[in-house]
């Protein structure tokens, strides 16, 4: 069989595996697999360096699907290529418990990088996988020993470029030259509302060569000679990403839907099929047909990876051999493992402390101090450096001069920041974490969400947690974000109440390699808690702990982050009438709600039924804790412009009232 037919014959085999599995779930979108396969399919069988029967080489090059709706294409490769997917997991395509659901997953079939749907999120991941690489190539290769050596793809489509991250995330990618960072365009000019000019006439190319990358095209998507010409242009540019424009056609092939929007997101219906069957020349009426010809030429895949990846083991023999230490190093930061002592004396840092601090100045104390210890700890913040606290004073700034250092430059840009994170710790080799005020959580919820989807080991500091901020008034005094934070499934938030809580909050951050970490941070200062009188802060390892007790105890006051110390205070005053106050710190619900029951039960016992709780921010969700008959103290409207302290007062965020709250309670009085 000539070249030309095995590669007609493996692009329509892709495409009708995905199209039959769209029919079979009577759901899906056919249009994409039918235009983008042939350029996925160059990309794929001459250029990405992968080995199926190791999905986690650590030096493959990285696939990304960023228009996650395409998933059957990607199913369908995947299995055709030789990767642990079976023709019966796509029969089962959108079904419950299936190993191909509507949207990639990532860690539901091997092979697949990251999850993606969200249109853009793919697009700035694969910002983070670039970045990663260039940062472990410059601190692991030496001169004849190029073990760190890969690509990162991606296929983008119209959405991906409209949604704002993408031109977030290509602007930093420019400004960093990031020359092993590739993605091809499926330019297909349609979306769900029909044609994208209705909302979309920018000059694509111009926008791309203005943020420093290399444009190529547009090519014709269906001619695969023009694709890999324009690949190997692509690669030739070691100085810049490359955005190749493909020309496509969606829907290719359906007679009465291929260029229309009706082929975007429905199946074609079965008599379609047939129609497209015929016009493609696919002999094959029955569905998921995979003609033995195609199979073999695909799953040619094993036999290049296995022999990539043998080739590259004896370099990093040799490698070791010639930089033992480097080496060992390189394996330690690749395998997400802490080095040993890593943690040893953080306690330390705060205990002769006698000043009042903010916890966000704590976190970076404590962030330098694990530094020299944690290598693989790389981040920056969203142009807010100096009011996080989270530069690594050794750690240089990472740009195109310097790949090897770790303070990265986000730029005002939270959105892709959290997504490039993302990228950063699915590559591997680094344990990413951004920082901004607690505020600007708002424009990277969707990363955030997805990261905790992944079991992804982020580390996301905000800082500024409350209307603490004062002045800045209600445009920048967080309300309603730590219940959005604790909304989130897998995402552990941790809102520590001085510089000792903050120290074991980055333990817990650093520990937890299932999941990201919120790490919730005061800028006014806080006064460090006396250890020698109160319970160790190694509590916040168990998300809460009675702080302070009291013989047979008349009421519980519960707090986190700064409000801890007024409910300490309110425990003084309550003393004072001859009531006895338990103090509650709870810094972390998730890890407070994943102990035994016992645990929790000896913390807030149901025979203490006077609870109160304080907080500032929306008082949603606190029921779970202070009960029927308790008191919640938070603010449940917006705040207002004036210094911390006034703000404390005015509303209601003291110990004066807490003391008093407890003591109607006490009497059966009304909340």
């Amino acid at each position: 069989m000539s070249d030309s037919r095995i590669d007609e014959l493996c692009i329509n085999t892709i495409r009708f595996l995905a199209v039959d599995a769209i029919q079979k779930a009577n759901s899906g979108h056919p249009g994409a697999p039918l235009g983008a396969t042939p350029m996925t399919y160059v990309l794929w069988d001459r250029f990405l360096k992968h080995n199926p029967e190791d999905p986690e080489w650590p030096d493959r090059d990285r696939f990304i699907l960023s228009c996650g709706h395409a998933s059957a294409m990607l199913y369908a490769l995947l299995h055709l290529t030789g990767y642990d997917l079976s023709l019966d997991d796509i029969k089962q395509f959108r079904q419950w418990g299936s190993r191909t659901p509507g949207h990639p997953e990532y860690g539901i079939v091997p092979g697949l990088e990251v999850t993606t749907g969200p249109l853009g999120q793919g697009f700035a991941n694969g910002v983070g996988m670039a970045i990663a690489e260039r940062r472990l190539a410059a601190s692991y290769n030496r001169p004849g020993h190029e073990i760190v050596n890969h690509y990162t793809y991606a296929i983008v489509s119209d959405g991906d470029l409209e949604e704002g991250i993408s031109s977030e995330a290509a602007s930093m990618a420019g400004n960093l030259r990031l020359g092993k960072l590739i993605y091809l365009y499926d330019d297909n000019g349609i979306s769900i509302e029909g044609k994208t000019s209705i909302t979309f006439t920018e000059d694509i190319a111009r926008r791309f060569q203005s943020c420093g990358w290399q444009v190529i095209g547009p090519v014709n998507g269906f001619d695969i000679d023009a694709v890999e010409s324009a690949l190997r242009e692509a690669q030739a540019d070691s100085e810049r990403p490359s955005l190749i424009i493909c020309r496509t056609v969606i829907g290719y092939g359906s007679p009465n839907k291929a260029g229309k929007a009706a082929a975007h997101g429905e199946p074609l219906g079965e008599d379609e099929v047939q129609l497209t069957r015929k016009q493609l020349g696919w002999d094959n009426e029955e569905a998921f047909a995979v003609p033995p010809e195609a199979l073999k030429h695909l799953r040619k895949a094993r036999d290049r990876g296995r022999k990539q990846q043998d080739e590259w083991q004896q370099k990093l023999e040799a490698y070791r051999q010639a930089y033992p230490d480097a080496a060992c190093q390189l394996e330690e930061d690749l395998s997400g493992e802490l080095p040993e002592g890593w943690d040893s004396d953080l306690d330390g840092l705060f205990r002769e402390e006698t000043k009042p601090i903010a916890t966000r100045s704590a976190s970076g104390l404590v962030m330098n101090a694990l530094a020299p210890r944690v290598r693989s700890l790389v981040g920056g913040s969203a142009d807010l450096a100096p009011s996080t606290k989270t530069m690594l004073s050794e750690g240089g700034d990472y740009s195109a001069a310097d790949y090897r250092a770790r303070n990265l430059h986000f730029g005002i840009r939270e959105h892709a920041m959290g997504a490039i994170a993302s990228g950063m710790a699915r590559h591997g080799g680094v344990i990413p974490y951004t920082a901004t005020f607690l505020i600007f959580y708002d424009y990277m919820r969707p990363p955030v969400r997805l990261a905790a989807m992944m079991g992804l080991r982020v580390i996301y500091i905000f800082t500024h947690d409350s209307v603490g901020v004062g002045e800045d008034g209600p445009t920048h005094q967080p309300i309603e974000q730590l219940v959005g934070l604790r909304s989130v499934p897998n995402l552990v938030t941790i809102r520590p109440a001085d510089a000792t809580e903050t120290a074991e909050a980055w333990k817990v951050a650093l520990k937890r390699d299932n999941g990201p970490t919120a790490l919730v941070l005061s800028r006014q200062n806080l006064p460090v808690l006396d250890r020698g009188k109160l319970a160790p802060a190694s509590g916040v390892q168990r998300g809460g702990y009675i702080l302070q007790d009291a013989e047979k105890p008349e009421v519980i006051i519960i707090g986190t982050g700064s409000e801890v110390a007024i409910a300490l205070e309110a425990g003084e005053l309550l003393q004072e009438r001859g009531i006895r106050a338990r103090i509650v710190s709870l810094p972390s619900w998730e890890l407070f709600d994943a102990q035994p029951v016992e645990y929790r039960n000896t913390v807030l016992p149901e025979s203490v039924k006077a609870r109160i709780s304080i907080e500032a921010g929306s008082p949603l969700g606190w029921e779970r804790y202070v009960g029927d008959n308790g008191v919640i103290i938070g603010i449940p409207h917006f705040g207002s412009s004036a210094p911390g302290k006034v703000l404390y007062e005015k509303l209601g965020l003291t110990a004066q009232r807490v003391a008093d709250e407890a003591a109607n309670l006490l009497k059966g009085g009304e909340k």
